[in-house]
């Protein structure tokens, strides 16, 4: 839209059924979004409108909400989604706080989707062999990207607490500050999208894939949770003695609960389960510890004023509005149902079955769309249409023959 446009109020609209469109850019059928494919209004958010500043040319984004012509919000938007588990918070009296980790991969191009990923040549005229983990030098064969990027996180506002390699070949963390869910959710937006923008103007590809490496840890987006008193901003997770409360127990009992159900929420697509069939601390499990990274879900080591609950399941391809809000979700029908969680887990352990999550993106749509509590808690019509959605791109990758599968099988009888 023209800036004049913008500014002088004009509505914008979209047709529902964009909000179902999957990943290879066809739609469910028409029965998910409304026969008629009516339209919906993207209003913008006045604390979410941002100058590009990678963008040579003047433009602007703005995070919108999809709301329906009569002013409701949208039962398809994942960020209405999101507004309204923080709004069923607000009716406790309390304010959820959550903080994402998210970890990417800086790739050379790759114009042959046949091919392996490779890591970019360095500034030292090499290209790194996986032996930079947790490295201070580690980001200077990438100096000018990464220059690049902080000040355009600094330009649109994204604070950030630690940046690192990871793990892998050419693999980054970023932790962001912890504050509001819909505030992260827009940030974690925006910095993927960012990070994508600034790589391709520096001639590397950045990769935001669960798994795009063999052999090589996947990238998650680890969601750190804890609840405050909206009228004092004590953490409800500790009592006056810094002991853990009932509601901290629940929390993790509703975490418990909903885990398997909503995997589809945090693995959306089918390299998802890449990640996580293949843990390098990457636990497909609704396991709790404390500070143990094999559990699904980690109590950090912290003061009692940041008592938090680690959830480690969603990868970084997961959407953050939807990850976020279904994590949520499920801690707060815990404290509700006063759920009880099983016993916590430490050292080596064995994952028991009722604790035990899908495997592949076909089992999580079957979970999910068999989950009484996802259509509770998010309504019938987004679990349908998602599933619809998601379920056409199963399709799509079996249709498709992989070269594993022509290497090792064509020679059997």
């Amino acid at each position: 839209m023209t800036a004049e446009g913008f500014l002088e109020g004009r509505r914008l609209q979209l047709a529902r059924a964009v909000l179902l469109q999957c990943i290879m850019g066809g739609y469910p059928a028409a029965k998910f979004y409304g026969s008629d494919d009516g339209d919906l209004a993207l209003v913008a958010d006045a604390q979410q409108i941002h100058r590009l500043p990678w963008s040579d040319e003047p433009r602007a984004l703005a995070i919108c909400d999809a709301d329906e012509l009569d002013g409701e919000p949208s039962n398809l938007s994942t960020r209405g989604q999101l507004k309204s588990v923080i709004a069923r918070y607000a009716r406790q009296g309390w304010s959820p706080v959550v903080a994402t980790e998210l970890e990417f991969f800086v790739f050379a191009p790759n114009s042959d989707p046949a091919q392996p990923f490779t890591p970019p040549v360095g500034l030292d005229g090499r290209r790194e062999d996986g032996q930079s983990a947790f490295s201070v030098s580690s980001n200077n064969g990438l100096r000018p990207f990464f220059s690049e990027v902080y000040k355009s996180m600094a330009a649109l506002g994204l604070p950030r607490d630690t940046f690192m390699h990871e793990m892998g070949v050419s693999q980054f963390e970023i932790n962001l500050l912890h504050g509001d869910p819909l505030l992260l959710a827009d940030q974690t937006f925006l910095f993927k999208h960012m990070l994508k923008e600034v790589a391709l103007k520096h001639g590397l590809t950045v990769v935001c894939m669960a798994k795009p490496l063999a052999h090589t840890p996947g990238s998650s987006m680890h969601i750190h949770q804890s609840v405050v008193d909206s009228t004092t901003g004590q953490n409800i997770f500790s009592d006056a003695q810094g002991e853990p409360t009932a509601a901290f127990h629940h929390f993790i009992g509703g975490q418990q609960a909903a885990m398997a159900d909503f995997t589809a929420l945090f693995a959306p697509n089918v390299n998802s389960y890449q990640r996580l069939c293949h843990p390098f601390a990457s636990p497909n499990n609704a396991c709790w510890s404390h500070d143990n990274r094999a559990a699904g879900l980690r109590i950090p080591a912290s003061a009692p004023v940041a008592r938090r609950v680690e959830n480690r399941l969603p990868g970084a391809d997961a959407n953050p509005y939807l990850a976020i809000a279904a994590s949520l979700a499920a801690g707060l029908y815990g404290i509700e149902q006063r759920l009880q969680p099983s016993d916590p887990i430490q050292g080596e352990f064995a994952v028991p079955d009722n604790l035990s999550l899908p495997c592949t993106l076909h089992a999580a749509l079957e979970r999910l769309k068999r989950s009484p509590l996802a259509k509770e808690l998010f309504g019938g019509e987004f679990i349908e249409g998602y599933v619809a959605s998601k379920t056409l791109e199963l399709t799509s990758f079996f249709n498709e023959i992989t070269p594993w599968e022509r290497r090792v099988l064509a020679s059997q009888a």
